[in-house]
């Protein structure tokens, strides 16, 4: 592209100067450019390929291409608001480098499937990325699991105590979900990996390009069937936002129980000063900034995705300027994801204590055991609305008495029933409690020791 100041001989006077601005998204897209010079590569070794331009001219775009990736990685290439985009900043300087031949480069190629192209070749990449950080975090949430498959914590639905569970338990649950997320992003991946290179500007092109070779060179493992399709598609983007809806909101929900259990009310973790800051008036506190920041972060994904969402639902075929919206919001949601990943697992390695005795005394100091009560009574051949029924009268006078169900004596529970016998004690004891929960898939030191063993395999 020339330094012309209007951007054909269709038009008689340049932009607007403000408007130059607003229609310019160099300021963002720039993150496309290694992308840009690989597909751009990629391009020119078709065009080759099918006697469209010399193999001498393909080698002098290729080379050239490859001196801009030189330029720009060493920052000597930094186009401004005059280039309008990644694309024209590339051409542009590409025709400085090699001359006439630099103008060949666009030859049966639309802007449309050029961006369409760079968005896909990026945002695989990215998802890999995010892949490996998902494994990081899995790894943290493990490491602790190993460590505390005996430790005891209070399970709860309401917020309110229901049973108490292994600690190791809790953990592999993010885990689970986190595996999720990991198995979520490899769907998207093969949506991505789609190209629309070649598809042209909406209806293909008259040139004999070879568009599965293109394709190969850039490890896609498709190529669009529909042209229209392939330019004005952003299936797979609005995918991968909600896929990163998804993590974020499983951060979120750990970085919910983070704070709480930080909280002198719960008291069951202690953050360590390297993850903790402190207030600038409150010198006794101490706070659990990282969970706070990724709760709040969360939203701005979300955001993300329901402004794609409304980009594309009134959008008619084919490429249309509104898809310049697309990138900020991917760009950022794929640094956002990465970063609160990334805090997240540092706190989980090196940021918190789980604090083992406060834990202890909490699944001690309240009535989660009463569903084995219950279920005691039943191996006892009660029947077990008989037993619930039975039982809830027991806990409510027992908190009339200020009792909890380990004070009763055995004169006490054989008053309620006859079926009770001695071995209720052992019954109701929370480590028993636990354990006893031996169903796949549940809290019972056995099958978390299992679940440890899976979850190690699956890393491994």
């Amino acid at each position: 592209m020339s330094k012309q100041t209007t951007w054909s001989d269709r038009f008689e006077s340049a932009l607007n100067p403000a408007i130059a601005i607003f229609n310019a998204s160099i300021g963002f897209d720039l993150e496309l450019i290694e992308y840009d010079l690989t597909g751009s590569i990629a391009h020119a070794k078709m065009l080759s390929k099918t006697k469209i331009i010399s193999d001498a001219e393909a080698q002098q775009l290729v080379s050239g291409l490859s001196q801009i990736r030189t330029e720009y990685q060493q920052g000597n290439f930094n186009p401004g608001i005059e280039a309008e985009d990644v694309h024209f900043a590339v051409e542009r300087r590409l025709i400085e480098i090699v001359g006439d031949v630099g103008k060949k480069i666009h030859t049966a190629r639309s802007r449309n499937d050029q961006v369409g192209t760079d968005i896909r070749l990026y945002l695989r990449a990215e998802i890999r990325e995010i892949q490996q950080y998902l494994r990081q975090f899995q790894a943290a949430l493990l490491s602790h699991s190993e460590q505390h498959v005996e430790t005891l914590i209070p399970g709860y639905t309401h917020l309110q105590r229901a049973q108490p569970i292994s600690l190791a338990h809790h953990l592999l649950a993010y885990f689970q979900m986190s595996q999720r997320d990991w198995s979520r992003l490899e769907d998207v991946y093969k949506r991505t990996n789609i190209s629309p290179l070649g598809c042209g500007a909406l209806a293909g092109t008259t040139f004999p390009i070879d568009r599965q070779y293109t394709a190969e060179l850039l490890e896609f493992d498709q190529i669009y069937e529909n042209s229209l399709d392939g330019v004005s598609d952003r299936d797979f983007a609005i995918e991968f936002l909600c896929a990163a809806s998804l993590i974020m909101v499983h951060l979120s929900r750990l970085s919910e129980e983070m704070i709480l259990w930080a909280s002198q009310e719960f008291s069951f973790i202690t953050l360590k000063d390297t993850c903790a800051t402190g207030s600038s008036i409150m010198p006794q506190k101490k706070n659990p900034d990282i969970p706070e920041l990724v709760r709040g972060k969360t939203g701005r994904v979300f955001g993300h995705l329901q402004g794609l969402l409304v980009i594309m639902k009134g959008l008619p075929l084919a490429y249309n300027k509104d898809l310049q919206e697309d990138k900020e919001g991917i760009f950022d949601s794929v640094k956002t994801v990465k970063a609160c990943l990334e805090a997240m697992t540092i706190l989980l390695d090196e940021g918190i204590e789980f604090k083992t005795s406060r834990l202890a005394e909490a699944v001690a100091e309240d009535f989660s055991n009463a569903t084995d009560v219950a279920d005691y009574l039943v191996s006892k051949d009660v029947p077990f609305r008989e037993a619930y029924n039975l039982v809830g009268k027991v806990v409510k006078t027992s908190i009339a008495a200020q009792k909890l169900l380990k004070d009763l004596t055995l004169d006490e529970w054989q008053q309620l029933h006859p079926a009770f016998e001695a071995d209720i004690y052992e019954a109701i004891a929370p480590k028993q409690v636990v354990s006893a929960r031996n169903s796949y898939g549940g809290t019972g030191f056995e099958q978390v020791h299992q679940a440890i063993a899976r979850a190690k395999s699956l890393l491994d």
